[in-house]
């Protein structure tokens, strides 16, 4: 069967194969990608062509008889130039590798709709002829596009990660109405003040629906994304499917002893529906019994306030985050790791005494699974599709969100309640290693695709 996948992001194997810089953003992706090329036996690598033990392009699709793998991903108009390709370019990353198409799109303004989008996925169809389309996502004009391009609603499928229908209702976060209607003068060159940012939401929100009332298959992994897009679309056939991890994560384990003591880990913090303020305000409530206790947060920096350029690009949210710092004395508390690979984020769990989240609205987040998976005890808030991978006392800690009392209560429970903290994280550990089996999702994603053609 040949599927063609629609993905957000360039994947890390293609990046690595043109020299490119790459995100690992979407590394679960990685997982569903490397099943695929394990699928018979051992690789070839795709720079040279040398056998591995690891999985590659070219191999994998060589050798895979169930799936001829196409994978169609978006790049910077810049970008696309700078690889003298032409609109709709198509090539591999290997020989005999999976082929590849470069999409031209600007990814900076995601709820701006460019009709021409639709135009060069009609090539990368003619190309490919593609037996099912996949879709990553939902959150980019790519998708409602792929699905008005391909126009077969029976054989497109699209996975669900977030809804920014749903996100768009919670973006606030309980921010105070100050912080809400103040503009930086980065938000007023950007046009991207928060209620800005809550009205991108929306309209994204809108193509989202729209593109999923044009297919006739989801995949969801929660009950909270089968019942809202069973709202959206009640004709469409959900497939449950969990998603397999990025590799680093099924190896290692986390031990007490090991980690800095009372360190907080939060894994992006950069826009108030991911609650980083409630951590904030959580702060003080946990300093007056825990002194010595720090946040770590990884992802960009929005605070950074030194220089006059980091105050010219500072956001109304990133100052109400300086605020509450300065307010409650947190300069030493707090510190911003940046940009992390998966190993490095890896490492950064490891030594971490616990990981939150704190975020307003969640559906599955891939962190809470990677932090599982090693052993990692877990607070977060319980919303969205967060309580259909944790239950609350038994693999974390949940509290309702935007409860910063409660927040304060988890983490400091998770410190006090050391036995039962231990054994909250082995159950998680060992529900994790089922939920994100990657054989068994490998072989649910096959199984999804052969009922799609039957």
């Amino acid at each position: 069967m040949r599927i063609l996948w629609l993905c957000n992001i360039m994947l890390p194997a293609i990046g690595e194969a043109l020299g490119l810089p790459y995100s690992n953003r979407e590394g679960w992706l990685t997982g569903i990608y490397e099943r695929i090329c394990k699928e018979k036996g051992k690789g070839i690598d795709i720079k040279n062509g040398a056998s591995t033990d690891g999985c590659s392009v070219s191999d994998g699709v060589r050798g895979n008889k169930r799936i001829e793998l196409g994978i169609c991903f978006p790049i910077e108009e810049m970008l696309f130039h700078s690889l003298g390709m032409k609109t709709g370019g198509r090539f591999r990353i290997g020989e005999a590798g999976v082929v590849c198409y470069a999409l031209e799109e600007n990814l900076a303004a995601p709820e701006i709709y460019d009709n021409r989008i639709e135009g060069r996925i009609k090539d990368i169809l003619e190309d490919f002829k593609p037996d099912i389309v996949h879709i990553f996502g939902t959150e980019f004009p790519h998708t409602l596009a792929m699905v008005r391009a391909f126009g077969r609603p029976e054989r497109t499928l699209v996975g669900i990660q977030g809804l920014c229908s749903a996100c768009a209702d919670a973006y606030m976060a309980d921010l105070p109405e100050r912080v809400i209607q103040r503009k930086t003068f980065r938000d007023w060159l950007k046009k991207d003040s928060i209620p800005q940012q809550k009205e991108k939401f929306r309209i994204r929100g809108e193509r989202e629906k729209e593109a999923l009332k044009g297919v006739r298959h989801i995949t969801g992994r929660t009950e909270f994304d089968r019942r809202e897009t069973g709202k959206i679309n009640s004709e469409a056939n959900y497939h449950f499917m969990n998603e397999t991890m990025r590799s680093p994560f099924y190896s290692g384990r986390w031990k007490a002893e090991q980690c800095r003591p009372y360190s907080i880990f939060l894994s992006q913090g950069d826009y108030p529906l991911k609650g980083f303020h409630y951590v904030l305000r959580a702060m003080p409530e946990i300093l007056a019994r825990y002194p010595k206790a720090c946040v770590y947060v990884a992802g960009n920096n929005i605070i950074a306030h030194k220089s006059v350029k980091d105050k010219i690009k500072i956001s109304s949210y990133g100052k109400y985050l300086l605020e509450l710092i300065k307010k409650y004395g947190l300069e030493k508390h707090v510190k911003i790791l940046g940009r992390l690979s998966a190993d490095e984020m890896k490492k950064q769990f490891l030594k971490s005494s616990l990981y939150v989240c704190p975020s307003s609205l969640e559906n599955s987040p891939n962190s809470v699974g990677e932090a599982m998976l090693l052993g990692v005890p877990v607070a977060a808030a319980d919303t969205g599709g967060i309580p259909s991978m944790i239950t609350d006392g038994k693999e974390g800690l949940l509290y309702p969100p935007g409860n910063v009392k409660k927040l304060a209560e988890c983490i400091m429970r998770t410190w006090e309640e050391q036995e039962e903290t231990l054994k909250r994280a082995e159950a998680a550990r060992a529900r994790a290693l089922q939920t994100h089996d990657g054989n068994r999702n490998y072989e649910r994603l096959l199984g999804i695709y052969e009922e799609i053609l039957q």
